[in-house]
C-alpha cells in the first residue's frame, strides 16, 4: 500500500534497546496533516528474524492467533505490510495461521486522531510486541 501525503510528515521511532543490532520490534508514530497513525512491529525484518517470527507462529500457534485476534488489539490495530503470494514451502498450506506465515512484514497500524493519544493505543499492542520480541529472544 503506497500513500501519497499532501502535507508535512513527521515520523518518530521508539526502538527496542537491541534495535541497532537486530531487526527488533519497535513502535512508530507518524504525523501528517492528512493522516496520523501508530505502528508497532517489524518492518522488513532480515531473513533470520523473519524465520524466527514464522517459527514462533508455528510453535505458538494458539497464542499467536489469540493475541492477533484479541478484540482489544484487532478493533484498533490492523496488520499491515507485504506478504508472499504463496506460503513458504516448509509450512503446511492448511496451517491455521498460514496468512501470517506468508507475511514479510509484521506490523500493526492504528489510526491516530488528535483526540486519541498514544497512551491509549500502545498497551493494546503490547502482547503483539511481546510475541515478536520472544521470537527473537529479546526482552520486552
Amino acid at each position: 500500500m503506497t500513500k501519497h501525503y499532501t502535507g508535512p510528515i513527521i515520523g518518530i521511532q521508539f526502538c527496542n534497546a537491541f534495535g541497532k543490532d537486530v531487526h527488533a520490534p519497535d513502535i512508530y508514530k507518524q504525523i501528517a496533516t492528512d493522516e496520523c497513525s501508530l505502528g508497532a512491529g517489524c518492518w522488513h525484518p532480515d531473513a533470520q528474524s523473519l524465520g524466527h517470527f514464522r517459527h514462533h507462529i508455528v510453535k505458538k500457534s494458539e497464542q499467536w492467533i489469540a493475541v492477533r485476534d484479541n478484540k482489544s488489539f484487532s478493533e484498533h490495530w490492523k496488520l499491515f505490510g507485504e506478504s508472499l503470494s504463496r506460503p513458504p514451502r516448509v509450512y503446511d498450506v492448511n496451517h491455521p495461521a498460514i496468512v501470517d506465515l506468508k507475511r514479510k512484514d509484521f506490523v500493526g497500524i492504528a489510526p491516530l486522531t488528535l483526540a486519541k493519544l498514544a497512551e491509549d493505543q500502545f498497551p493494546r499492542a503490547a502482547p503483539f510486541m511481546k510475541l515478536l520480541c520472544d521470537a527473537l529472544e529479546l526482552k520486552f
